[in-house]
């Protein structure tokens, strides 16, 4: 038996989306390790080699927690899904009221003892994610029912995303779109959907009306911002105008070459918010589209497999997970080209940062968990 076939005995699933998760974490080492050269030379006295390896670690250890998440079996997600939602809404509410503050915001949540920051936003969009998946899942015989379906599964989404908004609103609204999909998926009455929007824009200006009234409470000044250089200003922020002439001078197919990047000492977080850019410049087009094309692959190997799911929760939950992390990366993409406002959304698997890393490795993990039940499904069926 070849090595390569040694490891395919151990990683079950689809073995796509594992190679494309090997190949989005190859390129992730190698852009996060040429984006960060100003950043050693500014904290690290010139140890170019710091971040690499940090970066490097959290990858093993987010290969090492994917592992772990897709070897257990995908219904225990659905069994703890209740709990793992409370306590990502605990520790939301800590995080607004204890938060460190990055950027104006409290994202950042230090745990005692141990000092480890995390973002509890990346463990609420699991939680909740799965929560949502388990209610459709268990709603299924009165699904358009809006009393006994739709309330129940409204709730959760309404709380998360309000806690979620005041210090990060780009996060908040991608998990709100997720969540509709979803409940598109789960065969939710499409009235109930519209009503969610309603419910949804509410709960926004309901935000901002706070926020003009407590500044330190919600953001919406940097939302304004934001919304501003987007809309009325056509060269964009500095660091969209600093990504613009990365993607310009690696315009060409194959762009400067690994490592050459110039923009990188110029351009604010190339190697978390604006690490497309970094990709472009220094591997072109050609590395661009193959970005685009690997996270849109990796969508339709998930939606693939929905089609396969015997059951529900397995389905649903692959869907909003591989359609969360999709939506992701193309906002982060977006950005960098100027086609939304600046949103501060990562690129998952590939920007440098611990939190983002290891729960995007979570939620892959429990996707290949579900892949895993599929294919022996498919199995006993043959």
């Amino acid at each position: 038996m070849s090595f390569t076939q040694r490891i395919f005995t151990r990683l079950k699933g689809d073995r796509v989306i594992w190679l494309i998760v090997a190949l989005l974490s190859l390129i992730s080492v190698l852009v996060v390790y040429s984006s960060t050269g100003t950043l050693a030379y500014k904290y690290q006295s010139g140890n170019t080699e710091y971040y690499f390896m940090k970066h490097f670690i959290l990858l093993v250890a987010g290969w090492f927690l994917m592992y772990i998440a897709h070897s257990l079996h995908h219904l225990r997600y659905q069994r703890f899904a209740p709990v793992l939602l409370i306590v990502s809404i605990f520790f939301l509410i800590l995080t607004l009221v204890f938060g460190g503050l990055i950027n104006g915001a409290s994202r950042w949540l230090t745990l005692p003892i141990i000092g480890y920051s995390f973002q509890a936003s990346d463990m609420a969009k699991i939680g909740l994610i799965l929560y949502v998946a388990r209610a459709i899942s268990a709603k299924q015989e009165v699904i358009k029912d809006f009393k006994q379906a739709f309330i129940p599964i409204i709730a959760p989404i309404g709380i998360v995303c309000v806690l979620i908004a005041p210090a990060n609103l780009s996060t908040a609204l991608v998990l709100f779109l997720t969540c509709m999909i979803m409940m598109f998926v789960g065969r939710i009455n499409l009235k109930a959907i519209g009503f969610l929007v309603v419910v949804g824009i509410g709960l926004f200006i309901l935000l901002l009306v706070i926020g003009k009234a407590f500044p330190a409470l919600v953001r919406v000044d940097t939302w304004i911002s934001r919304w501003n250089d987007f809309m009325y200003n056509n060269e964009g922020a500095y660091q969209v105008q600093q990504a613009k002439i990365a993607i310009a001078k690696g315009g060409k197919l194959w762009g400067l070459g690994p490592g050459n990047s110039e923009q990188r000492n110029y351009l604010p977080h190339p190697y978390s918010d604006f690490i497309y850019a970094i990709v472009i410049e220094e591997y072109g087009l050609l590395g661009g589209f193959v970005m685009i094309f690997l996270y849109l692959l990796l969508l339709f190997r998930i939606v693939r497999m929905v089609t396969l799911a015997p059951k529900a929760f397995g389905a649903i939950a692959a869907v909003g997970l591989g359609v969360l992390i999709t939506i992701q990366a193309l906002a982060n993409m977006a950005v960098s080209v100027h086609m939304v406002p600046v949103t501060g959304q990562t690129l998952p698997l590939v920007s440098m940062g611990g939190n983002s890393v290891l729960f995007t490795c979570v939620a892959l993990g429990i996707i290949q968990s579900i892949g895993k039940y599929v294919e022996a499904a498919k199995d006993e069926a043959d």
